[in-house]
């Protein structure tokens, strides 16, 4: 089973683009978990979301879990608690505007361990207009994990966001392919 942990902040888009990501896994056949644990609900506070994928049922509905991979998608967050519950071979996707040697001399707890970097917030914002960094980490996610070729992500994103106007998809899109290519 693939494990994912989002770390955000309320009203960045975690649950959605966790929702997003386990649409597109249902579509291919898969048997998905997507949701979110926080607080207050408030703007602005930290919150996680969760994705759980797997070929068989999923019947561990428990929010505890050793991700195969953490993304952070509010740079602050990197420098808090991200590696607990972790396993070896976990990697990390950080949204950051620092490079992987810079933010690892910064969030000690990142050394030795698998970190990606990519700057979805400057992303979103080129893309979408908005600080909504969750599309441009799932893209981020595709070249990590190699999940999906980058056009058959696109094509299963594309109905999820079907609901939206044309220019928010193609933002979405744009941004999407963005961080695909220039996480590193």
């Amino acid at each position: 089973m693939l494990e994912i942990r989002w770390h955000s902040r309320a009203g960045q888009g975690a649950v959605t683009g966790a929702k997003g990501l386990s649409d597109v896994m249902a579509a291919e056949g898969k048997f998905v978990q997507a949701f979110s644990v926080y607080g207050a609900e408030k703007r602005g506070a930290p919150m996680n979301a969760f994705n759980r994928v797997a070929d068989e049922k999923i019947i561990d509905h428990s929010k505890t879990m050793v991700p195969d991979y953490v993304l952070v998608i509010d740079p602050s967050l990197a420098f808090g608690d991200i590696t607990y519950d972790t396993k070896e071979s976990t990697k990390y996707i950080i949204s950051t505007h620092l490079s992987k040697d810079e933010l690892i001399e910064k969030a000690p707890a990142l050394k030795g361990k698998e970190v990606y970097v990519v700057d979805c917030i400057r992303i979103s914002m080129d893309s979408i207009g908005r600080a909504i960094p969750n599309t441009p980490m799932l893209g981020a996610l595709m070249k990590v994990s190699k999940l999906f070729t980058i056009e058959d992500f696109k094509t299963g994103i594309t109905k999820v966001l079907s609901k939206f106007p044309q220019k928010i998809i193609d933002g979405n899109l744009k941004a999407i392919q963005t961080a695909f290519d220039e996480v590193k």
